[in-house]
């Protein structure tokens, strides 16, 4: 009994060891291009069950993202942010940030605000003919029914005496 409470410490203590050994270590892979101007990376926090530090994570991924821009005379501009809560089993919480790399003289540049983007934009033309055809006949008259009871509803809102009505539905229907 005591072999495995002893085991069983040393177990607890390993697992602490190596949860506390990667506390506020943050992983940050390289910055991979995605399209001439537009930049993404990702960046894991490796310290265990005490990885809850998004907001350091988004930090090192921002200036990251400056000082690769930085290194090439132009500026970050954020496309997209994304937060990945820690998981289990060395699923480690992440933040992924896409970013564009413009110069300063840029419109984007002056913008002060991060606009969503689709992740998959489909952009394709297609010229289809065909014969459209709608549902009104072909001569163009009034619905008689319709206007009938339109000419009944503003005679009983009192908008149409009676005598205007039977006028206005003859007429209707001498058209027809």
């Amino acid at each position: 009994m005591r072999n495995i409470k002893s085991i069983t410490s040393a177990v607890v203590f390993s697992v602490l060891t190596i949860s506390l050994s990667g506390c506020s270590s943050l992983s940050t892979d390289e910055v991979v291009r995605m399209s001439p101007d537009t930049y993404m990376l990702r960046v894991e926090d490796h310290a265990g069950v005490f990885a809850f530090n998004r907001g350091k994570m988004k930090s090192t991924a921002f200036k990251k993202a400056n000082a690769f821009a930085e290194s090439k005379g132009k500026i970050a501009i954020p496309i997209h942010l994304k937060e990945h809560p820690v998981g289990i089993l060395g699923d480690w919480p992440a933040v992924e940030y896409q970013f564009r790399v413009v110069s300063e003289d840029d419109p984007d540049a002056k913008r002060t605000s991060l606009k969503p983007r689709a992740d998959l934009v489909i952009d394709k033309n297609i010229n289809i003919e065909g014969k459209m055809e709608s549902n009104t006949t072909s001569d163009n008259k009034p619905d008689l029914y319709n206007q009938l009871i339109k000419l009944d509803d503003l005679r009983s809102k009192g908008i149409l005496t009676e005598s205007e009505f039977i006028k206005q539905k003859e007429l209707l229907l001498k058209s027809e």
